[in-house]
């Protein structure tokens, strides 16, 4: 299956951006941005055997990022690079009140519990579930992503649409979408691919792990 996802994720979308792109702003990103949209294959499984996870395969059919170590919704989640390094530690923090209130904390590199109970270490950006149980005035909003500690007064990021159809946009504040959720493309042939696999379309000015964190976490809400 991994060989199949490497020979079918060899697509770089181009596409024309304005001039003076919103970068994140808690976590900029690299000097060397992508001068066009590049497309990554997400796979929602581990190449580990008997663990849960994903396998995200880049345009050029590289191992781009990885998650092996969690089974369930966990408390904490690891995403790696294709070598099994470090990237973020997702961590998963409930509020209660008159409803749960589901948020998630982003850390650089990674922490365990005692790292992060003891650290002075602040995340690089959290992101909270849409869990408003009045109706809403827009029934696509899945998520709120804002940086640093969690902030009720507002948010840098907007998550929208549909998880679990796999399409759904992250917005920055202007309302310009800076990546994509999509359904991957039937194949010549008929061959077609169901929910595990998927594309994710990600923009300049915009890190494509910060998008893969985000994909991380909207798995956790919603599968």
């Amino acid at each position: 299956m991994l060989l199949f996802l490497k020979s079918t994720s060899r697509t770089v979308h181009h596409c024309h951006e304005e001039e003076g792109v919103l970068q994140y702003k808690n976590y900029s990103s690299d000097d060397h941005e992508e001068a066009s949209c590049v497309s990554l294959t997400v796979w929602t499984k581990s190449l580990v055997f008997s663990c849960k996870g994903f396998t995200v395969i880049g345009p050029q059919g590289n191992l781009v990022y990885r998650v092996d170590n969690y089974t369930g919704r966990p408390d904490q989640t690891l995403l790696m690079d294709g070598s099994g390094n470090p990237i973020f530690t997702i961590c998963r923090r409930k509020k209660l009140r008159l409803v749960v209130d589901n948020y998630w904390q982003v850390y650089e590199g990674e922490m365990g519990n005692n790292d992060i109970d003891s650290s002075s270490k602040k995340p690089v950006f959290c992101v909270r579930k849409n869990t408003s149980i009045v109706m809403r005035t827009k029934p696509s909003v899945l998520a709120y992503v804002s940086g640093g500690i969690l902030s009720e007064k507002g948010h840098t990021y907007t998550v929208e649409g549909s998880y679990v159809h796999r399409s759904c946009k992250i917005l920055d504040e202007t309302r310009r979408v800076v990546s994509e959720i999509k359904k991957k493309e039937a194949l010549p042939g008929g061959v077609s691919f169901g929910l595990e696999v998927f594309d994710l379309v990600v923009k300049p000015g915009i890190e494509s792990r910060f998008a893969m964190a985000v994909v991380i976490l909207l798995d956790q809400m919603f599968s």
